[in-house]
């Protein structure tokens, strides 16, 4: 079942594909892992600092012919005062990758903790206050990543064994 792209069912058609999906693999895995670090780490150095919610929504992706279905990205603005410095703060997570869910529902749930116009608490990191967030925990996307890109690279891996 191959067609005009180079790729079929059992893998990609050549060594050279196969090597190239090896390497997107790793740079994903590198990426993941380098988000999950970051994040860790925004977590522990954090100072909490007095946020006001300025906007709040739900974001739909429709998907794409080759990834049909809808998912759901809640998005959040509020703006904070950090060391004398006004700031805007868009992050849920302190994940640079950013969470999505397969439900409105699911999404909604994430968010509704915060109203438009009311105080709350972020999260700053001292060393980027620009980043603040307002959950201080981890974010599960950067793991996912780290799991996509790992079954990628096996995958890719498995297909270049078989072509040499």
């Amino acid at each position: 079942m191959a067609d005009d792209s180079g790729l079929s069912v059992n893998g990609p058609d050549s060594l050279r594909g196969a090597v190239l999906y090896i390497v997107l693999g790793i740079a994903i895995i590198s990426y993941g892992g380098y988000d999950y670090v970051q994040q860790s780490e925004a977590v522990q150095n954090s100072v909490e600092v007095d946020a006001t919610i300025t906007e709040l929504s739900i974001e739909t992706d429709s998907g794409t012919s080759s990834n049909p279905g809808a998912n759901y990205e809640p998005t959040v603005e509020f703006e904070y005062t950090y060391n004398e410095t006004r700031y805007t703060g868009t992050k849920i997570y302190p994940a640079n990758i950013e969470q999505s869910y397969d439900t409105q529902s699911a999404a909604e749930s994430a968010i509704e903790q915060y109203e438009q116009g009311t105080e709350t608490t972020a999260y700053v990191s001292p060393d980027q206050p620009r980043d603040a967030f307002l959950k201080n925990k981890t974010s599960n996307a950067p793991v996912v990543a780290l799991v996509l890109g790992g079954l990628l690279t096996l995958l890719a891996t498995i297909s270049a064994v078989r072509k040499i």
